[in-house]
């Protein structure tokens, strides 16, 4: 079972993606985090497989929130899912240690593979 936490600043993109993930029989969300900070403490509490990071984020963004992550040494991949379609997003977020980026019009499809290549040890971009 892969566990995954949801880092993102909009309540219904949240919901979204636990409806996603949850109709799955390998995937459980173990938590849903609205700003940086909160992903960080719900990351040290539930040490999810993955963590689904929106970058643009109030009080701690998804770029330094993936950096303070790797940084801890923790187990959980970051998985960077964000609406911009920007290479400098792309680059900041493999830089600071993500594991894979993807933008949110990405397939349903796409974002189940990609967690679960994520979840094994892959990159995704």
């Amino acid at each position: 079972m892969t566990t995954v936490l949801i880092a993102d600043d909009q309540p219904m993109q949240r919901f979204g993606f636990r409806m996603l993930l949850e109709s799955q029989d390998d995937m459980t969300v173990v938590g849903e985090a609205a700003n940086g900070h909160e992903a960080l403490q719900l990351i040290a509490q539930n040490q999810p497989d993955v963590a689904l990071m929106d970058i643009r984020m109030p009080l701690l963004d998804g770029i330094e929130a993936t950096r303070r992550i790797i940084r801890t040494g923790s187990r959980t991949r970051v998985l960077i899912v964000t609406t911009f379609d920007l290479d400098r997003y792309a680059y900041d977020g493999l830089r600071a240690g993500a594991s894979g980026f993807l933008i949110k019009d990405a397939l349903p499809e796409e974002l189940l593979s990609g967690i679960r290549a994520v979840a094994s040890g892959d990159a995704v971009v």
